[in-house]
């Protein structure tokens, strides 16, 4: 849908890395726009090789998107340098944005046991985490602390926050549940 166009990756981290090089023998010009002073806080080593070896990837560090433009479609962004408080206007038909995750598990706050950032504990690292698992039984894979109750997917702690992980952690979570069910 790219090809041949300029877009723009938003984050600094893996993913963000890895979209970067998953886009550039498509797209003309690849822009990472990273928040940073430099990929090398969050990003693996050998993706920053590889970035730097790609000739139609450029990063820009220390930048914060901070408008978009176009009529009817994307035609250029905004960015903001924020060391000198300037700003920027790029060319660009879309943005994909790699900025982390958030679980969004508000809703069960005080229902099930989350971990320091929100995320729900499952199976064994309940009782690894010494987070109120209480039966005598061992919790089942995806159970959280409320016996019966299972999470999969991202809002999972630990979880690998890939589209097929969650499927398949949903399919597995189902098998749990048939397991629960014949132990009531």
């Amino acid at each position: 849908m790219y090809r041949g166009q300029d877009v723009c990756v938003v984050g600094g981290a893996n993913s963000a890395g890895q979209g970067a090089l998953f886009l550039s023998p498509y797209a003309r010009t690849v822009t990472m726009l990273v928040r940073a002073a430099d990929l090398g806080s969050s990003m693996s080593q050998y993706l920053i090789d590889r970035i730097g070896v790609t000739p139609n990837i450029t990063r820009m560090t220390r930048v914060e998107l901070t408008g978009v433009c176009g009529s009817g479609h994307l035609e250029r962004i905004e960015v903001k340098h924020v060391e000198r408080g300037s700003t920027e206007s790029l060319d660009a038909a879309a943005v994909f944005i790699f900025i982390g995750v958030a679980p969004r598990t508000g809703a069960f706050e005080g229902f099930v046991q989350t971990d320091d950032k929100g995320f729900i504990i499952t199976g064994p690292d309940l009782r690894h985490a010494g987070r109120g698992w209480s039966l005598d039984r061992d919790p089942l894979m995806f159970e959280t602390n409320v016996p019966g109750v299972f999470a999969a997917g991202d809002v999972r702690s630990g979880a690998n926050r890939r589209i097929a992980a969650a499927v398949g952690e949903g399919s597995a979570a189902i098998f749990s549940v048939h397991q629960y069910l014949q132990t009531v």
